[in-house]
C-alpha cells in the first residue's frame, strides 16, 4: 500500500474507533486521521509481534482493517486516559 492508502485507512479506522467510543475529543478530522494512522501502525505491530499474524499489503484485507481499528481504539483509550481530564469544564 502507498502512503495515500495508509492515510485513507487511518482516517476510516479513526472514524470507526470514534464511532465505537463516542465522546468529546479535541482534534477534529486531523486528530482522527492522526490517531487512525498511528493506530494502523500500532495494530499492525501488535498483530505481527504478539499474534503471529503479519499484515499483508492488500488494502481490502480484513486483518489489516481489524488491526488498524483495534490499534486506533487502543490509542484513543490511551489518549482519553492521559488527556481526558486536562480540559477545564
Amino acid at each position: 500500500m502507498g502512503i495515500i492508502s495508509w492515510i485513507v485507512l487511518g482516517l476510516l479506522a479513526g472514524i470507526i474507533a470514534k464511532i465505537l467510543l463516542p465522546g468529546r475529543d479535541p482534534g477534529g478530522l486531523i486528530g482522527t486521521t492522526l490517531i487512525g494512522v498511528a493506530g494502523a501502525f500500532v495494530g499492525g505491530w501488535i498483530s505481527s509481534r504478539f499474534l503471529d499474524r503479519p499484515i499483508t499489503k492488500d488494502f481490502y484485507d480484513g486483518a489489516t482493517w481489524v488491526s488498524a481499528i483495534g490499534g486506533a481504539l487502543v490509542l484513543l483509550i490511551a489518549y482519553r486516559i492521559l488527556f481526558g481530564h486536562s480540559r477545564s469544564r
